[in-house]
C-alpha cells in the first residue's frame, strides 16, 4: 500500500519554522528531532519541515510517499520514467530515495527501517 506520508519542505532554521506553522496556523507538533526535522498534523497529512541536514531534495518542497519496499517501489517507477536522484539510503529515521517525475518534480519514496 501507497499513501502520501507527508509533504516535505526544506528549511533553514527548525525552530523559526516550527514556530512560524506552530503559532501562525496552529499546526502541532507530533514530532521533532532537534533542528534536524520536524513533522507537524497537517489535518489528514503530515507537514514535515526539514533542517540543512535532512534536505534531500536540494530545497524544493515535495510530496513523500510511504511504501513498503523503497528498492522495489523506485525501480518500479524509474521503469516508467523517473529519474532517481538519490539512493535508496538509509536515513535517521528511515529508508529513503529521492527520485524527480517525468515532468521534474521532485518526490519522496520512504519505509520503515527494518
Amino acid at each position: 500500500m501507497t499513501d502520501v506520508g507527508n509533504i516535505l519542505y526544506p528549511v533553514e532554521d527548525i525552530e523559526q519554522a516550527v514556530r512560524f506553522y506552530r503559532d501562525g496556523l496552529g499546526l502541532t507538533v507530533k514530532f521533532q528531532d532537534g533542528g534536524r526535522f520536524a513533522a507537524l498534523d497537517g489535518g489528514g497529512v503530515t507537514f514535515a519541515l526539514a533542517g540543512p541536514e535532512e534536505d534531500v531534495t536540494g530545497g524544493a518542497p515535495a510530496a513523500s510517499f510511504r511504501v513498503e519496499d523503497v528498492a522495489a517501489a523506485a525501480a518500479r517507477l524509474t521503469g516508467a520514467g523517473a529519474t532517481l536522484v538519490r539512493g535508496p539510503e538509509e536515513g535517521p529515521h528511515e529508508v529513503r530515495a529521492v527520485l524527480r517525475d517525468p515532468a521534474g518534480n521532485p518526490f519522496v519514496l520512504y519505509a520503515r527501517r527494518k
